[in-house]
């Protein structure tokens, strides 16, 4: 039947008008046509995650996945976004996050975020499960600025409770060395008898089976430091199962790097599994000539068929705490106990004396950097709060103090490690690094934003910096490498070493984490003085199919999932 020409008219502009209203401010409504997909991307240039050439093409999102990529001239979506002179690409994959507390506080992660990271990785050989209820007792007298109950035990708890309470990336985590030791030995300084070793391998195989992305662990600190690497080996075994990988802050990063490199690849070797270092360095002037020997070690066990990788963050300085220039025996037994010991005075001057004496028996960032570059970032007592931001030298010259007393005092008086930023690398190193093709990136650092409880610290750079510098002054500037290559290594790289499921590049199919971003502006703001400063440059930002960045600013959705390691159980349901 022919309507008339009036009736026609109202269709038609009826269609019209529910077509643009399905459009958001970046859709490009077409009037009369029914959407073909949810999402259009159109004309950007494709970074697929491959490290092949970048192509200009269309992108689709249906649901929560990509649709299509290719030249979609002919289709519509309810939105269409214009990527005219963008770079499109898959996701960011932060290797080494410590975001465990700060998604907590604040689910949306903006720090990261707004650098294009939509996949936080956590487990630095202290992992938020399985935990027992000493553990539970312990962590919470040990909370700093944030505070929350601890409402899980097991590492799978804890992931679906951050999934389950909203955040915007999606997260995963490697089982902790150190968690599951403490688990089975509290804090003491032995090796753990046939029985715990046992119940440490099965507190693994259970988290694999939760979804774990294997064994990590965190070697220079007590109590991780007490374990040799036959129990390393031992736990790695029990990951290999499910297939793990093993990923370490090895023993040294210093005095010992080489040896320290060999114990991993030994690790890797006696277990049968992947391993990767965390944030790889040469720490210490003396120690920067290593470098090109580390490369050596790596390339000859990958050469063997050994899958040995890296991680590394894009600064010259190091952050974890005061205890890193402590030795370990004196912080056997958890914080209480190290600061009782350091109360006493005989403990207290053979520990001045062992913080001021060379060694390669364990690791001293004190000697590494010295007083001048040790800047203090993090305190919990609010007394200490003005000294934020000052060098452990000005602090010392405050209180006529010598550094490492004051080192020993700030650390009773805070009752806790304090955050502490060191200087330890050298920019060349820095460069060579991002130039392997084998190593991906970590900022070792939360996910904080720009207010509220995170303004009662200061962080290191790296926490807002770390992927926009990489892309910035490494990629543009310096050209470093390529950015077809820069996303590699930021996506389907470590996608491939975790062994995780259908993210990591831009193909029909793999979950739509997507990211669009200005190669030409893409810029790092945060300094060590003032670090709570956003990345620019990346505009749009989606997690499995749903926007979480708009025009540079958070949508307030929190679509983040947890990611699953190879062996989880939900897998074979």
């Amino acid at each position: 039947m022919k309507l008339p020409s009036t009736l026609r008219f109202l269709v038609i502009a009826l269609v019209s008008l529910v077509a643009i209203a399905a459009c958001s401010e970046e859709s490009s409504p077409v009037a009369g046509v029914v959407p073909g997909y949810d999402i259009i991307i159109r004309g950007g240039t494709i970074y697929d995650g491959s490290g092949r050439p970048a192509r200009k093409a269309d992108l689709a999102i249906d649901g929560d996945r990509i649709a299509a990529i290719g030249d979609l001239s002919a289709s519509r979506a309810k939105q269409e976004v214009d990527a005219a002179g963008q770079a499109v690409a898959p996701g960011f994959i932060n290797m080494l996050s410590w975001a465990v507390d700060s998604l907590i506080e604040d689910g949306t992660g903006q720090s990261d975020l707004r650098q294009g990271v939509t996949l936080e990785v956590f487990g630095e050989g202290m992992s938020w499960g399985p935990l027992n209820d000493m553990m539970k007792a312990y962590a919470l007298k040990e909370q700093g600025d944030i505070k929350y109950n601890i409402e899980w035990t097991s590492l799978g708890e804890y992931l679906d409770y951050l999934e389950k309470r909203g955040v915007s990336p999606n997260i995963a985590s490697f089982v902790g060395a150190t968690t599951v030791r403490v688990h089975e030995l509290g804090f003491e300084n032995r090796a753990p008898n046939t029985a715990e070793l046992a119940a440490m391998q099965t507190l693994v195989r259970e988290a694999m089976e939760e979804g774990a992305l294997g064994v990590g662990s965190s070697l220079i600190y007590a109590p991780a430091f007490y374990a040799d690497t036959a129990e390393l080996i031992a736990l790695n075994q029990a990951a290999a199962a499910y297939g793990g990988m093993y990923i370490s802050h090895i023993r040294s990063e210093g005095n010992r790097l080489l040896e320290s490199v060999q114990e991993l690849i030994d690790i890797a070797r006696g277990a049968g599994v992947r391993a990767e270092i965390y944030h790889l360095k040469a720490a210490g002037k003396d120690n920067w000539k290593k470098l090109d020997d580390v490369f050596a070690l790596v390339e000859q066990a990958r050469t063997e068929g050994l899958q040995i990788t890296a991680d590394m963050y894009t600064y010259t300085a190091g952050a974890t705490g005061l205890d890193a220039s402590q030795p370990p025996w004196v912080q056997e037994g958890g914080n209480e106990a190290w600061i009782q010991r350091l109360r006493d005075p005989a403990i207290r001057a053979q520990v001045l004396k062992e913080m001021t004496t060379p060694t390669d028996a364990w690791e001293n960032l004190f000697l590494a950097a010295g007083a001048e570059g040790m800047l203090l970032v993090g305190f919990k007592n609010d007394e200490l709060k003005p000294l934020t931001g000052k060098t452990l030298a000005e602090v010392a010259a405050m209180r006529g103090t010598s550094p490492e007393e004051t080192i020993l005092d700030l650390v009773i008086e805070d009752g806790s490690r304090v955050g502490t930023i060191y200087f330890l690398m050298s920019e060349e190193n820095v460069a060579r690094k991002i130039a392997r093709p084998w190593v991906s990136f970590g900022s070792d650092a939360e996910a904080p934003s720009t207010e509220g409880v995170f303004l009662k610290s200061n962080t290191h750079p790296r926490a807002y910096g770390n992927v926009a510098r990489l892309l910035g002054r490494y990629v543009r500037d310096e050209k470093i490498i390529t950015l077809e290559e820069a996303v590699r290594r930021l996506t389907s790289l470590p996608a491939e070493n975790l062994r995780i499921r259908e993210r990591g590049k831009l193909e029909p199919g793999y979950f739509a984490d997507v990211v669009i971003f200005d190669p030409a502006r893409i810029q790092d703001h945060a300094s060590y003085e003032k670090p709570h400063q956003y990345a620019t440059g990346v505009s749009q930002v989606w997690v499995n199919g749903e926007q979480v960045l708009r025009d540079g600013e958070h949508t307030g959705a929190t679509p983040g999932r947890v990611v699953r390691g190879p062996g989880w159980n939900g897998w074979k349901k």
